[in-house]
């Protein structure tokens, strides 16, 4: 992979400007449709000790779950890219500050291992991942809020400092048992993938030379889905690469989709392996600096966790690989149908090809 773009500048100021725009310009040939009302589902898991009810916040989310890529119609395709630009935009508003801090290269990796080992659909991993790194915030934070409360009451500092001790040592114990549960209940809510119930977790974790009785891992669901009141219905990066390569096969049928779907899957895991390094990159191309003040880094959070932002890059990333005479055309019809403008794409891409080069195997 070879790019010749030359010597490149990314400032804050272009990626605030799109952080900031309406994304749902969508091209004549494919129109932003009225959202749906919502309604409320039930998801009853396949796994004979547990069954939940669960209140979807915005069923159309999970609706793109049910088709495989390439089945839906341009009507559908249109209301599933606003729902998920809606839902994009509604993530990023108040972003804590600890989110993505869990999404770490060898997180992914295991996830996928896992996901491997058991047949499980590639959607499964990743939002595995996003429910696993949302919960450990949420639950860090209600742990220390409990610590606070007993400082507060009258506890030594020398106490204070050992309680924290022992929340880190204690999540350090179970958090193999937390990643597994997050893959379970991922694998509950995809239509095409087979459900992980307690018997196939056991089992797997008995294969890596570990155990846990059947009652710890459904303790560690439940818990899981307390701490987020249920509330699943968390972004999927995949399904924003998928939404948008079918949306860009739809506004050009002369884009060569299913080789472009093929080559993404394998850039979007190359990133989840190299987050760290790659947003890192991007964070410097963005302020100018090799060390970034605790600020900078607190605002760049929204970049990360930009769903919509990663899509159109993977995609920019692979229709370059694909053929880079026609790179320029894909990412115009990107802007268009996302709203970003075309040097962030291209930055974003040119980041994560030079990453690519720089782990190519000799």
């Amino acid at each position: 992979v070879r790019f010749h773009a030359g010597r490149w500048k990314w400032r804050c100021c272009h990626l605030a400007s799109d952080l900031g725009k309406t994304r749902h310009c969508f091209p004549s040939k494919l129109c932003k449709k009225s959202q749906k009302s919502h309604k409320s589902s039930s998801l009853w898991t396949r796994d004979t000790d547990i069954i939940i009810d669960i209140a979807l916040s915005a069923p159309a989310m999970a609706a793109p779950l049910s088709l495989r890529f390439g089945e839906a119609s341009a009507d559908v395709l249109s209301d599933f890219l606003t729902n998920l630009d809606s839902e994009n935009k509604r993530g990023l508003e108040a972003l804590p500050a600890a989110r993505g801090g869990f999404k770490l290269g060898k997180v992914a990796e295991h996830t996928f291992l896992i996901c491997e080992q058991l047949e499980l659909d590639p959607l499964v991993g990743y939002h595995a991942i996003e429910i696993l790194d949302r919960f450990m915030v949420k639950h860090i934070e209600n742990l220390f809020s409990i610590q606070k409360s007993r400082t507060s009451d009258g506890a030594s500092c020398g106490a204070r400092e050992s309680y924290e001790d022992l929340i880190f040592k204690n999540l350090g114990d179970k958090f193999r048992i937390f990643l597994l549960s997050s893959v379970q209940i991922a694998s509950k809510l995809a239509l095409h993938s087979k459900a992980v119930d307690n018997n196939s977790a056991s089992r797997y974790l008995q294969s890596l030379g570990s155990s846990c009785s059947k009652e710890t891992l459904l303790e560690s669901e439940l818990l899981i889905l307390k701490t987020l009141d249920f509330q699943l219905n968390v972004p999927n990066p995949l399904l924003y690469v998928e939404t948008l390569l079918e949306v860009l096969g739809h506004n050009d049928p002369t884009m060569a989709v299913e080789q472009l779907h093929h080559l993404c899957k394998y850039i979007l895991q190359f990133i989840y392996l190299q987050r760290e390094p790659i947003y890192r990159s991007l964070l410097v191309a963005a302020t100018g600096r090799l060390n970034p003040s605790p600020e900078q880094r607190a605002k760049f959070v929204s970049v990360t966790e930009d769903c919509m932002l990663l899509g159109v890059g993977v995609i920019a990333v692979s229709a370059f690989i694909h053929q880079a005479s026609a790179w320029e055309k894909v990412v115009e019809e990107l802007t268009l149908i996302s709203g970003f403008s075309a040097r962030s794409i291209m930055d974003f891409a040119h980041v994560t090809l030079t990453h690519i080069t720089k782990n190519r195997a000799p």
